[in-house]
C-alpha cells in the first residue's frame, strides 16, 4: 500500500483545486493541470499494479518523477554530504539539525557530490543485503521496490517481446493435473521427457545481477554448485536407505552411495575468454569440447565427444556449458539435443523414472528430479534473435535446462555492467541470488528500469523487428564487397547476427617466399597471418569498430590450457576471415555507411600490398642481376 500510495507523495490531489484559487487562479485553468496530474499518476499507479511493460515508453520527464518519488522513499534522500557540510559552516553551531533521518552506521548511504548524487537519482544504497542480492532492504524501500519492479518489466519484455516462454500454470480438477493436448506426431520421447518439472519455459524466473557475463557465469556455477551439494546428499540419503545392503560402495547402476564433489566443468568451446576465466575463477575444473564441422563453413557442437565426456567423467561434472550467441563461423550449439542427451544421462544415472501424478506434486520428489548433472546456457546477446529463442524454448520443453545467461547492454542498450539470469526452476534462481556476496550496486538496474519504461513494449519489439528487417540486407551487401575482391560469404546459416567473409587471397601466398624447410614454412605463414591482422587494424583506424580479422592457426594460451586456431572455436579452420554483426541498435544508414568505408578500406589495403610485393620483387630482379 506503500508503494501504491507514490502518486500522493508531491501533494494530495484533493487539495490542490483550493490551494490554487488562493492564488487567483481561475478553477477551468486549475482542472485541465490537474487532469494532467491524474493522468500521470495513474500510469504510476498502473505500472505498479500490473506489473508489465506500458505499451508506448514513457517521456523522460515521468520517468524522472517516478525516480525521484522512488528516492524518496529511502534513508539518504535529503542532501548531498557536500552540501550538508557546506550548510553546518554557514549556520553556525546553534543551529538544529534540519533533517529527517540521522545515520549512525558505517553506511548509511551518503553521497559527497551533488553531481554524483543527481547521476543516481540519490539512490545511494544499493540493491539487496549480504544473504540475497534481492532480498528488500529496510533503508532503501525506493530502492528494493525499484529491483523487483525492473526484474518484473525485463521478464515481460523477454515474454512478450523476444518470444520465450514464461510459467506454464497448471489446473487441478479433482486432484488431477489438466495440460494441452499433444500432438500425435510428438515422438514418444519428447513426451515422456516432457514432465512435470520441465513443462516451464526460460523465462519463467530471474534475477538480476550488477556484473557483466563472466562474472555472472562465476556467479551461477557457484550457486549451482551448492545446490548440488544439497540435492546430492538428499539423493544419497534416500538411495541409501532404500538399499538392503550396504556392503558395495555402487549400487546396480554404478551411481556411488555417497556423494562426489562436483569440480568438472564441460564446455562446448568456444573462443571468447570470458567464458573460460568464470569457470576457473568458480574454483571449477574446467574440460574443453571439441567443435565439430560439416558441409557448411559453420563450427557446430559436436554430440558425440560430449557424450564422451559425461561417461568419462560421469558424476564428477557439475554442469554443461553452451552458447547460443557467438561469432561467425561458430553458430549456436545445438542446446535442445544437448539438453535431451544431459536429461535422459541423470535419469538413467539416477533412477529418474515418471510417477504418477499425485506423487510429482510432491515437494521433495520435485527437487530429487533436479539431481544431477546440470545445464547453463551462455545467451549473452541472443535475445535479439528470434531463431535461438524457439531453440531455448524447445530446449526446455524436451530436455535439462537449469540457467540461462543474458547481457543486458548487449539486449537492451544499457551501458555495460549488468546480466540478467533466466531459469524454468525457481529454486535455482534463488540458489544463484543467495550466492551474491554482500550489497549490489544499484547503478545497472536503475540504467535497465529507465530504458524500459523509455522503450515500452512497442518500442523494444520495434527494434527487435528492425534488425530482422536488416539482417538480410546486411548478408547480401556484405557477400556483394566481398565478391569484388574475390572472396566469399561464409556459409553459415544457423547464426543470424554475426556474419563472416572469407580472406584468402588478401595476403597472397606468393607474397612469401616458399620453402620446403617446415620452419622456412611456418615463419612464412606468421608474417602472412601478421598481414591479414593489419587490414582488421587498418578497419579501426578508419573509424569501422566490432570487425574481427581472425587468420588461420593462431594459438592461444589461456591459464595454462592452449587453444589451437583460436579465435575460429576449431582446431584447423581451413580460412581466413573478417566477421561484423547485425546486431539490435544498428540502423539502416550506419550500416549503408559500414560498407562504404568497407569497400574503401578494403580497396586502399589490396593497393598497399600490391605496391609491397611490386617493390619486393623489383628488389629480388636487382640483386639477381648484380
Amino acid at each position: 500500500s506503500r508503494l501504491l500510495s507514490l502518486q500522493s507523495t508531491i501533494m494530495e490531489t484533493s487539495s490542490i483545486p483550493h490551494l490554487f484559487t488562493s492564488l487567483s487562479i481561475p478553477q477551468n485553468h486549475t482542472t485541465v493541470g490537474l487532469s494532467n496530474l491524474l493522468s500521470a499518476n495513474n500510469q504510476i499507479k498502473s505500472l505498479f499494479h500490473h506489473k508489465r511493460l506500458p505499451d508506448i515508453g514513457w517521456s523522460d520527464v515521468q520517468i524522472q518523477r517516478l525516480l525521484l518519488e522512488l528516492s524518496c522513499l529511502d534513508t539518504n534522500c535529503e542532501e548531498s554530504v557536500r552540501v550538508q557540510a557546506a550548510t553546518n559552516n554557514n549556520s553556525g553551531n546553534n543551529s538544529s539539525y534540519p533533517h529527517r533521518w540521522t545515520g549512525a552506521g558505517e553506511r548509511e548511504g551518503r553521497i559527497y557530490s551533488p553531481l554524483v548524487s543527481t547521476r543516481h537519482y540519490g539512490l545511494g544504497h544499493g540493491i539487496g543485503r549480504s544473504g540475497d542480492v534481492m532480498e528488500a532492504q529496510p533503508k532503501a524501500v525506493g530502492s528494493s521496490a525499484l529491483l523487483r519492479l525492473c526484474l518484473r518489466l525485463v521478464l515481460d519484455a523477454v515474454r512478450r517481446g523476444a518470444g520465450l516462454t514464461g510459467q506454464v500454470k497448471v489446473k487441478n480438477n479433482g486432484g488431477r493435473q489438466q495440460s494441452k493436448k499433444k500432438d500425435s506426431k510428438q515422438t514418444n520421447n519428447d513426451a515422456a521427457n516432457n514432465n512435470n518439472n520441465n513443462r516451464n519455459g526460460p523465462a519463467s524466473f530471474g534475477t538480476l545481477l550488477p556484473v557483466c557475463t563472466g562474472m555472472s557465469m562465476a556467479l551461477v556455477l557457484s550457486g549451482l554448485r551448492d545446490r548440488a551439494r544439497q540435492l546430492d546428499k538428499l539423493f544419497f540419503a534416500n538411495n541409501n536407505a532404500s538399499t538392503k545392503s550396504g556392503d558395495n560402495d555402487y549400487d546396480e547402476s554404478g551411481t556411488s552411495s555417497t556423494p562426489v564433489e562436483r569440480n568438472i566443468v564441460l564446455w562446448s568451446r568456444i573462443d571468447q575468454k570470458s567464458c573460460y576465466k568464470a569457470i576457473l575463477s568458480a574454483g571449477l575444473q574446467c574440460i574443453v569440447l571439441p567443435t565439430t564441422t560439416n558441409n557448411t563453413d559453420e563450427v557446430s557442437t559436436d554430440l558425440d565427444a560430449l557424450q564422451q565426456a559425461l561417461d568419462k567423467y560421469s558424476h564428477r561434472i557439475l554442469a554443461v556449458i553452451t552458447t547460443t550467441s557467438c561469432f561467425c563461423p561458430r553458430v549456436p550449439d545445438e542446446v535442445d539435443k544437448v539438453a535431451k542427451l544431459i536429461d535422459g544421462w541423470n535419469r538413467k544415472q539416477y533412477h529418474h523414472h515418471h510417477h504418477d501424478d499425485n506423487h510429482n506434486n510432491n515437494k521433495e520428489e520435485g527437487e530429487r528430479e533436479r539431481t544431477g548433472i546440470a545445464h547453463i546456457i551462455n545467451h549473452a546477446y541472443g535475445l535479439q534473435c528470434q531463431q535461438t529463442n524457439k531453440l531455448l524454448n524447445r530446449a526446455c520443453t524436451i530436455g535439462r535446462v537449469d540457467a540461462i545467461i543474458c547481457s543486458t547492454d548487449k539486449n537492451f542498450l544499457v551501458p555495460v555492467g549488468g546480466a540478467l539470469i533466466l531459469s524454468p526452476h525457481e529454486q535455482v534462481i534463488a540458489c544463484i541470488s543467495k550466492n551474491y556476496p554482500g550489497r549490489a550496486s544499484a547503478s545497472p538496474m536503475v540504467d535497465l528500469f529507465i530504458t524500459l519504461l523509455s522503450m515500452g513494449l512497442n518500442g523494444y519489439r520495434g527494434i527487435l523487428e528492425e534488425r530482422r528487417r536488416l539482417v538480410e540486407v546486411f548478408r547480401v551487401k556484405l557477400e556483394v564487397v566481398a565478391k569484388k575482391f574475390g572472396e566469399r560469404l561464409l556459409d553459415c546459416p544457423r547464426n543470424t547476427i554475426s556474419f563472416g567473409v572469407t580472406l584468402d587471397t588478401l595476403v597472397n601466398d606468393d607474397d612469401n617466399d616458399e620453402n620446403d624447410d617446415d620452419e622456412e614454412n611456418k615463419k612464412n605463414n606468421k608474417k602472412k597471418n601478421v598481414q591479414i591482422t593489419k587490414f582488421g587494424s587498418m578497419l579501426f583506424t578508419r573509424c569501422i569498430s566490432g570487425t574481427r580479422v581472425v587468420p588461420t592457426g593462431q594459438t592461444k594460451t589461456i591459464s595454462g590450457h592452449t587453444f589451437q586456431g583460436f579465435g575460429s572455436s576449431h582446431d584447423e579452420y581451413p580460412h581466413s576471415y573478417m566477421t561484423a554483426a547485425c546486431a539490435v541498435g544498428m540502423g539502416e544508414m550506419e550500416m549503408n555507411e559500414f560498407f562504404v568505408r568497407l569497400e574503401r578500406c578494403w580497396r586502399e589495403y589490396v593497393g598497399k600490398r600490391e605496391k609491397e610485393v611490386r617493390k619486393k620483387k623489383l628488389k629480388q630482379v636487382e640483386m639477381k642481376e648484380s
